[in-house]
């Protein structure tokens, strides 16, 4: 079983974040759109179990992800999976008509400017997303995706990368979380 081990930390500064990244090694990409539209189950409150569930649109490709809850107190680990759908605009109203027929229905829609890169840290590949979220503000997410053996160890090198990169108190919560109003986000650091 893989998970996905993250760390995400508001920001004041992207462009110091992405200097430092470079430092590092990682190549930044274009900036992508992204809009991802969560559901919630008929007769599961995900909000109770902390799970997802979502169809992710970036340009014309689309994505349907589901996500655990989180295993640990600290960190944002969780299993994901996530599949690719049939791309453009009608291959996700598609995909929403069969999630809503089944008695799923739509709660929010996350809509963010994001950056993303990939370099090695302490032998791990990271992942890194340099996010802009309407209309919470700017956040760096840190990710290594673990086998269930490697979910200590990837935890530490994430604590590690951020320690390096100075970014404060992490956000266990989620961009959904956040807009639905549970609490605002803790002040941005760097």
């Amino acid at each position: 079983m893989r998970f996905e081990v993250e760390q995400k930390f508001p920001i004041s500064d992207l462009a110091e974040i992405e200097r430092h990244l470079t430092e590092l090694g990682a190549t930044i990409e274009a900036p992508v759109e992204q809009a991802d539209l969560y559901y919630a189950h008929p007769v599961r409150d995900f909000a109770q179990t902390d799970e997802a569930l979502r169809i992710r649109r970036v340009g014309e490709q689309n994505f349907i992800t589901y996500k655990g809850s989180k295993i640990d107190p600290t960190t944002k680990t969780r299993r994901e999976i996530e599949l690719p759908l049939a791309s453009g605009a009608e291959g996700a109203a598609t995909w929403a008509e069969l999630l809503e027929a089944l008695g799923f229905r739509p709660v929010i829609e996350v809509r963010k400017r994001r950056r993303s890169a990939t370099f090695n840290w302490q032998g791990q590949r990271v992942e890194a997303a340099l996010d802009e979220v309407e209309p919470l503000g700017s956040f760096v997410e840190l990710e290594i995706d673990a086998d269930e053996a490697e979910v200590q160890h990837a935890k530490a090198c994430l604590a590690s990368l951020a320690e390096e990169l100075k970014l404060g108190k992490g956000e266990r919560r989620s961009y959904l979380e956040l807009l639905l109003g549970k609490t605002k986000p803790p002040s941005a650091v760097g």
